[in-house]
This record gives C-alpha cells, structure tokens and sequence, in this order.
C-alpha cells in the first residue's frame, strides 16, 4: 500500500508584503531582552553581567513590517557573552540584516566599582546603572555612554537658615554623553561624585560617617548647582560632543522630587 505525497504549501512571508498607508516607522524592533556581556573597567579587570538590549530599525512606509526573528538571531550568533567591543559591529551587521537605512541599538547593565571608605580605608562594591547606546544612520555611527549616580546632596538654603544642621537626601544624578573617544564609566561617575554634596559608599565605619557627613555639611548643592557644575566639567573635556546631565533629589521634607536638567551639543551653533 503506498502513500500519496503532497508538497508543503509555501509559508507567506507577511512582514514583506506592501503596506498603503505611506506612513513610515522610526523605530521597530524587540526590547528588554537579556543577554550576558562583559565590559573592561578602568583598572584592568573585566566584568561579566547581564545586560537588556533594545534593538530598532527604521522601517520605510512602503514595508509593513520588520523580521522581529533577525534581531534574537543577531544577539545569539556573536559571543556567548557579548563585549563592548563587539557593540559597533552587531550594530551595522544588524542595520544591514534587516535592510534598514538607520538602526539603533542599545545596552543597559548594572556595572560595579570597588571604593575605599574616606578614613577607615575599608573597601566595599558600589553599583551603578549604566547604559551603551549606538545609532548608525546613513552610514554614519553615533555612539553614547550613560551613567545613573546615586549620591548624597545637602540644601544650601535649609543650611542657611538653620541653627542646627540641614536636611540632605539621597539624589540620582544621570549623565549621558555622546562620545567622539573612549570615555571609561568610572570617568562620568567620578565627574559626578566630586560635583555632589558627597559620594556614597556601601560600608561606612563611625571615622568614615562623620567624614562624610561633615564634607556634605561642607559642600551644599542645590540640583541647579550639580548640573552647571558637571556641565562645566564635560563642556571642558573634547572627547565629548553632546551630553544630557540630570539631578533628581528624593528630597527628605517634602513628598516631592527637586529636579534640574541640561542638553548640549557641542556640534551644533
């Protein structure tokens, strides 16, 4: 007894088919997928983390849609752990795979500095929230580095007007610079640390709490302050050509938050 064979049907491959809306897309693409990576830092050594990668292209108005599969199959065919040398490549590679004039990619993952304590010199990892960003457009590619900072701001004006102490707080400061050279992610948070009321530490022995505390009582900050004073250090350093800094303050008198931001770019008039 035989058996009759049938040809699959050819699968329709709807992403390319026309679209006649005439309305283009900025970006379309998969966010928030986790992947390994490993990142140098500035003392030589070499992180392993995990990092969420958001992945867009442009999409002309004459396609409906983009092949979403492409972009996991981009990030699962380079390195089993992705490196921050590698980032430029699967950018164009991903720009070209998809067909696309412009791409976007971007890397976000927790990154970890040794610090010493101010006095007792005891040592202990701090994290940071940092973020590499790339957009390749028309053969052209644009390259940013993001830092978040958590550190510690003092109100000038409740320092003024108090007879015992100030209220401080807790403050996130954000700087994103769009790099021409390398820039090390300890460079921006260092840049940032020095320009707040002070830094924080994950262990702080009694020596090094009065310290501390004494030198944010010595160097009070509004947001505005920390903004204009880090915008004079990047305004200053030439391997950076466009930055946005921002100071929040989870502020410890109010259910508010202070804010205050500011945008350059140092290549247009």
């Amino acid at each position: 007894m035989s058996r009759k064979t049938t040809s699959a049907a050819p699968i329709p491959d709807v992403q390319n088919r026309a679209d006649s809306r005439r309305i283009e897309i900025g970006r379309v693409g998969i966010k928030d997928i986790y992947h390994p990576v490993r990142v140098k830092d500035r003392s030589g050594g070499e992180q392993h983390t995990i990092a969420s990668f958001n992945m867009y292209v442009f999409l002309p108005h004459n396609f409906k849609g983009t092949h979403m599969s492409r972009f996991v199959e981009i990030l699962n065919q380079h390195e089993r752990e992705i490196s921050v040398e590698s980032f430029g490549a699967m950018l164009a590679e991903m720009t070209a795979r998809l067909d696309s004039d412009a791409g976007h990619l971007e890397m976000s993952f927790p990154y970890f500095v040794m610090k010493k304590a101010p006095v007792s010199g005891v040592e202990s990892l701090l994290d940071y929230r940092a973020t590499l960003a790339g957009e390749h457009k028309h053969g052209r590619t644009e390259t940013w580095l993001k830092v978040v900072v958590p550190v510690t701001s003092l109100c000038p004006c409740s320092k003024g007007i108090s007879e015992r102490g100030a209220h401080n707080q807790r403050s996130h400061v954000t700087i994103a610079a769009r790099i021409a050279e390398h820039v090390w992610i300890e460079e921006l948070i260092d840049v940032a640390e020095q320009e707040a009321s002070s830094d924080l530490y994950g262990i702080l022995k009694r020596p090094d709490e009065k310290y501390v505390t004494e030198r944010a009582y010595d160097n009070p900050k509004f947001v505005e302050d920390m903004v204009r004073d880090i915008a004079m250090r990047l305004n200053a350093d030439p391997r950076i050509r466009a930055y946005v800094i921002e100071s929040e303050n989870f502020e410890s008198i109010h259910n508010h938050s202070a804010y205050a931001r500011i945008e350059l770019d140092k290549d247009r008039p």
